[in-house]
């Protein structure tokens, strides 16, 4: 085993005063020198806890070796062995609460930054090397032979649990078509995500990878309204992945609301991300953004918003959270560049009206919570406080309190199990639904959650479809 001899590597990042005011990436990635340093600092254990910290079992150890090495090449492929998407996973999974979280220094130092190595090795494939090697590199004869099987298995969504799982069957030999509502693949990854945090450049080059494996990708195709599901099995398709993800925004419900200057995150961010007002004037996308933005919630889509309002030219954003920031569900490196950036924080306070002007929103009605007993998520309930309420003056108003899976494919879907909040019932270890041919993965199972945990279902049902077709 190494012995540990420096410190965690810091991330190079874009000065707060500058990037605020622009879309670049904040962080800069590991020059070769720190990943080196940084590779160093793993002892190899020889009973790694990282790998199964880690939704989609990447060889952690092995794939930080080989940077030790300075064989860079042979980590960005240790890494695809896995993992589809590793350049998006290294920006923007939460390696704190997975992989590192469980990491043998942290009980005395600081974890190896695998998120941050991980992103390095991508990176250096995408600057230095042809994009992506052969998809069949390294593959046995029995592989081989069952790319000649013709066997046709439909992904219904591009986001990270699509692409995983048509990534991984389309490895297995599978022919795999993935279909995407919208005029650009990359689900939440596309028109979520903004630029500075995951650029779309990252986006697209991980999308053409998955292109290259074989998956035939159809945009504007809405799948329960271009095409049924019905249609899709009439096609010959033998089974159906849904990883359509939560697309329905969530509302306070709470007078006002309908006012204008008041966005759902999801379409604040989709005019920013998908419809690119972040390059205006060369994209005449309209967001109407006013001097004083309020965005209400506490997790990493509340944190983007915020921090996309400042570059959009705000003059003050504040974020407005029900309990304290202990209890905020977004990565604590998003709430620190969010205050390094000058985004302010009115915490244990809750909207209660919206109150406009000509239509417009002019005035927010916030109400003082104080935190009770902890509730079935663990954290302490929210409770208001008798006749705290107080004013103050706002321009727009961004909502983002979660999200829910679109109810149109799983009402048009005949025996299809969900849940009363709308998303789709399905087998834990296997994405199977109540309907045999028919997986599920991502937001549209388990509500919003992660990048990395979409994926991990994706390759989960990867595998239950190869196994399910092989018995067959």
């Amino acid at each position: 085993m190494r012995e540990v001899q420096v410190m965690r590597q810091e991330m190079p990042r874009q000065d707060p005063k500058i990037r605020a005011k622009n879309f670049n990436e904040v962080a800069l990635g590991y020059t070769a020198d720190q990943a080196i340093k940084e590779a160093k600092r793993c002892i190899q254990c020889k009973k790694p806890s990282c790998v199964a910290g880690c939704p989609v079992e990447i060889g952690i150890p092995a794939f930080i070796a080989f940077i030790a090495d300075g064989k860079f090449d042979e980590a960005a492929k240790k890494l695809k062995e896995k993992n589809n998407l590793p350049a998006i996973c290294g920006r923007v999974c939460p390696q704190e609460s997975q992989c590192e979280k469980v990491c043998v220094l942290a009980k005395k130092n600081d974890q190896v930054a695998i998120g941050r190595l991980e992103r390095f090795a991508a990176d250096w494939e995408i600057g230095t090397s042809p994009l992506h090697p052969s998809p069949f590199h390294g593959e046995g004869n029995e592989s081989r032979q069952r790319r000649e099987k013709g066997v046709r298995i439909a992904v219904v969504g591009s986001g990270p649990a699509g692409l995983t799982c048509a990534g991984d069957l389309a490895k297995m030999g599978y022919q795999v078509t993935m279909f995407e509502s919208l005029h650009e693949t990359g689900g939440v990854l596309t028109y979520g995500i903004p630029e500075f945090r995951l650029p779309k450049k990252i986006v697209q080059f991980e999308i053409e990878g998955i292109r290259k494996l074989g998956v035939d990708v159809r945009i504007d195709t809405l799948i329960g309204r271009t095409l049924t599901i019905d249609d899709l099995l009439a096609q010959g398709f033998k089974a159906i992945f849904i990883g359509a993800g939560a697309g329905l925004p969530q509302f306070l419900k709470i007078p006002g609301e309908n006012l204008g200057g008041v966005y759902s995150a999801n379409e604040y961010l989709t005019r920013v991300n998908l419809m690119k007002a972040y390059l205006f004037p060369e994209y005449l996308t309209p967001v109407k953004i006013g001097k004083k933005v309020i965005v209400v919630g506490g997790g990493n889509v509340a944190m983007d918003a915020a921090r996309v309002s400042l570059r959009l030219g705000a003059d003050e954003v504040t974020v407005v959270y029900r309990r304290s920031e202990q209890e905020m569900p977004a990565r604590a490196e998003e709430i620190e560049n969010a205050k390094e950036e000058g985004v302010k924080f009115r915490l244990l306070t809750n909207p209660t009206r919206i109150i406009g002007k000509d239509g417009w929103a002019s005035q927010i009605e916030l109400l003082a919570m104080e935190l009770g007993a902890p509730d079935e998520s663990g954290r302490r309930r929210p409770v208001p406080v008798k006749g705290s309420e107080f004013l103050i003056d706002v321009d727009t108003v961004v909502v983002a309190i979660g999200n829910n899976p679109n109810p149109l494919l799983p009402r048009m879907v005949k025996g299809l199990k969900v849940e009363k909040w709308g998303g789709i019932i399905a087998d834990p270890e296997t994405g199977q639904t109540s309907l045999t041919y028919m997986y599920a993965g991502g937001d549209i199972v388990s509500g919003a959650a992660t990048v990395i945990e979409a994926m991990g279902a994706g390759k989960k049902s990867a595998k239950a479809i190869d196994k399910s077709l092989s018995n067959q």
